[in-house]
C-alpha cells in the first residue's frame, strides 16, 4: 500500500516569513515609485491570508487597482520571493530535513501540495535540495479549480494513494485532507489560526512530533 504524507510549504517547512517582509516591502515600494501606492506596507493583512491562492492575494491587498496592476506587482513579487530564497534569506522549520529523511527511510511517498506558484516552489525545492526525500512537488498553478482538494486528489489519483495525511497550517490544507479521506495534520506554527486548527485530526508544535503521531494512528507503509 502507498503511505503518503503531503507537505503545504509555506508555513509547514518554508518559513516564508523570513523572505515574506523583505520581498513584499521591495513589491510595495515599486509601487511606490510609480505613484500608486502611498502607505504601510500591507504586511499584517497578508500574513493574515497566507495560503490563499496569489490571484486572491493581490485583489485583496490592491481592492482599488486594476487586474492589470495587480498581474504586474504578483510578478514583480514573484521575482523578489526568488531572488531572496537563492540569496539564502529563508529557512526550512527545524527538524524539515530529519522528519523528510525519516520519512523517506521508513518508504512513506512524500509530495508538497502548494497554493505557491510553480517557480517559487521550484526555487526552494533546488536550493535546499528537497527532492532527495519529495517524489513530486504540486503547484496550484497545474489545477484550473485553484483549490487545494483538488489538488491533492491530483496526487492520489496519478500516485494511486490509499492512505496517508496531508500536513499544512492552514484551513485549505485540513479541508484538502478531509475532502480525500486523508488525515489532517495541521501544524501551529507562524501562520497558524487557533480556530482553522481546531477541525484538524491532530495539532503538532513542531515537525519532530509528526513521526510519533504517524505512529500512533498506525499510519504505516506495509
Amino acid at each position: 500500500m502507498t503511505t503518503a504524507v503531503i507537505f503545504d510549504m509555506d508555513g509547514t517547512l518554508f518559513q516564508t516569513d523570513k523572505i515574506l517582509e523583505l520581498a513584499l516591502n521591495e513589491t510595495f515600494n515599486h509601487l511606490r515609485s510609480l505613484n500608486l501606492w502611498d502607505t504601510d506596507t500591507p504586511i499584517d493583512t497578508y500574513r493574515k491570508i497566507m495560503g490563499v491562492p496569489l490571484p486572491r492575494v493581490w485583489e485583496i491587498l490592491l481592492p482599488e487597482h486594476s487586474n492589470e496592476i495587480r498581474q504586474q506587482m504578483d510578478a514583480f513579487f514573484l521575482e523578489k520571493l526568488v531572488a531572496n530564497i537563492t540569496r539564502g534569506n529563508g529557512a526550512l522549520y527545524p527538524n524539515a530535513q530529519e522528519i523528510l529523511n525519516y520519512l523517506h527511510e521508513n518508504n512513506y511517498k512524500i509530495f508538497i501540495a502548494s497554493n505557491g506558484l510553480t517557480l517559487y516552489l521550484h526555487a526552494i525545492v533546488t536550493y535546499y535540495n528537497l527532492d532527495k526525500w519529495v517524489t513530486e512537488t504540486f503547484s496550484i498553478q497545474q489545477n484550473r479549480t485553484l483549490n487545494k482538494g483538488d489538488l491533492v486528489r491530483t496526487i492520489i489519483d496519478k500516485y494511486k494513494i490509499k492512505a496517508g495525511t496531508v500536513v499544512g497550517d492552514r484551513i485549505s490544507d485540513i479541508n484538502a485532507a478531509k475532502d480525500n479521506a486523508l488525515v489532517s495534520i495541521g501544524c501551529n506554527f507562524d501562520f497558524a489560526n487557533e480556530a482553522e486548527l481546531a477541525h484538524a485530526d491532530h495539532v503538532i508544535n513542531d515537525l519532530s512530533e509528526l513521526q510519533y503521531i504517524l505512529t500512533e494512528i498506525g499510519l504505516n507503509p506495509d
